[in-house]
């Protein structure tokens, strides 16, 4: 799984942990650990410094299930499918079908929604747009 120059080989390991569900979840018994002992320093790091809100960027927050209750807010940036299915596309080149494999294993539109306390809808709108609502966002987390 590792490339010629020591990188992840993000294709192999996605076509790996997509296929075998065992491999899915060793990586995930390998990876969690080392993120959550990172999120914990870095939060505390945050909160020793004075910081009034930390904000956390938890791609799966549905699925892993645990982040709730240690959350005081979630904010969930939504688009349509179509819309994250080219997001994805044109970030890491991968074709449609792949992408929508990725969507198809991970919680739904609706259980994200579902999840949060704010949603900001990143589709179609002006960067102009998209900066007041952020700001509008912050002044309801106190920032």
């Amino acid at each position: 799984m590792i490339t010629s120059d020591g990188a992840l080989d993000r294709d192999q390991m996605r076509g790996l942990v997509y296929s075998d569900p065992s491999a899915k979840a060793r990586l995930e018994a390998i990876v969690h650990p080392l993120v959550g002992l990172e999120i914990a320093m870095q939060t505390q790091q945050a909160e020793v410094a004075g910081a009034t809100c930390v904000v956390f960027d938890i791609p799966l927050l549905v699925e892993s299930g645990h982040w709730r209750p240690r959350l005081n807010r979630i904010l969930v940036i939504d688009c349509t499918e179509d819309t994250q299915i080219a997001r994805v596309m044109g970030r890491n080149g991968l074709a449609a079908d792949e992408v929508r494999k990725v969507v198809a294993a991970q919680a739904t539109r609706k259980q994200r929604l579902a999840s949060a306390d704010l949603v900001v809808f990143n589709d179609g709108i002006t960067l102009d747009h998209l900066t007041q609502q952020v700001r509008e966002i912050g002044t309801q987390f106190g920032l």
